[in-house]
């Protein structure tokens, strides 16, 4: 292996690489062989930069989302810790989309992870994406358990409640509805986070 492959710059290209094939199709597999040739390197550089096909997508899916969203809200301390906290579940939800969009997206979750029997490569796939929004919204209860705003207590256990919340919504907002969706989403959203939060006001 050339030492040049080891370096930073190789790191880069192989993230950049997996990025690219990730957002051309969300339910690609990264299989170690397709994304070195993508970046232009050995496959035993990419595995000395990302040991596991788990730590690669692990590395996508925290770069894509730091792109989409580089500075949490979380971080304002000019609003509530409950305005902070609803803002940026709101972010995340947005990104499903509503209408045509949200419907085109649970679409392909449905025929890349439910419909076809399960794999090795499909359920690493999938829970590479549930972890990194797990791991987003922990990080935000850390923040508010940081500052006080957030009794300390399982927040790998709230996380898991909250993302839960987002994901009905999310199916929500691709399902016919009688009501509002922004209303009963608002409605949810804050029971959901007065619940994490204690009521606290």
């Amino acid at each position: 292996m050339a030492e040049r492959e080891t370096d930073a710059g190789s790191r880069e290209r192989v993230l950049r690489a997996a990025m690219a094939m990730f957002g051309e199709d969300p339910g690609a597999r990264l299989s170690v062989r397709a994304v070195a040739a993508r970046a232009g390197v050995s496959t035993g550089s990419l595995r000395y930069h990302f040991p596991t096909q788990r730590a690669l997508q692990d590395a996508v899916l925290t770069g894509i989302y730091d792109a989409i969203a580089p500075e949490d809200r979380i971080h304002d301390r000019s609003a509530t810790a409950r305005d902070r906290l609803i803002d940026c579940l709101r972010q995340v939800l947005s990104l499903a989309g509503v209408g045509e969009q949200a419907r085109a997206g649970w679409g392909q979750i449905f025929k890349t992870y439910i419909e076809p029997e399960p794999t090795d490569e499909s359920r690493a796939a999938y829970l590479a994406i549930d972890r990194e929004a797990q791991r987003r919204v922990e990080y935000w209860l850390t923040v508010l358990s940081g500052e006080g705003a957030l009794a300390e207590g399982d927040n790998p256990r709230r996380a898991r409640f909250l993302v839960t919340v987002l994901n009905g919504l999310s199916i929500a907002r691709a399902l016919p509805s009688e009501d509002s969706i922004l209303a009963t989403e608002t409605e949810t959203l804050h029971a959901a986070v007065d619940h994490v939060l204690g009521s606290r006001p």
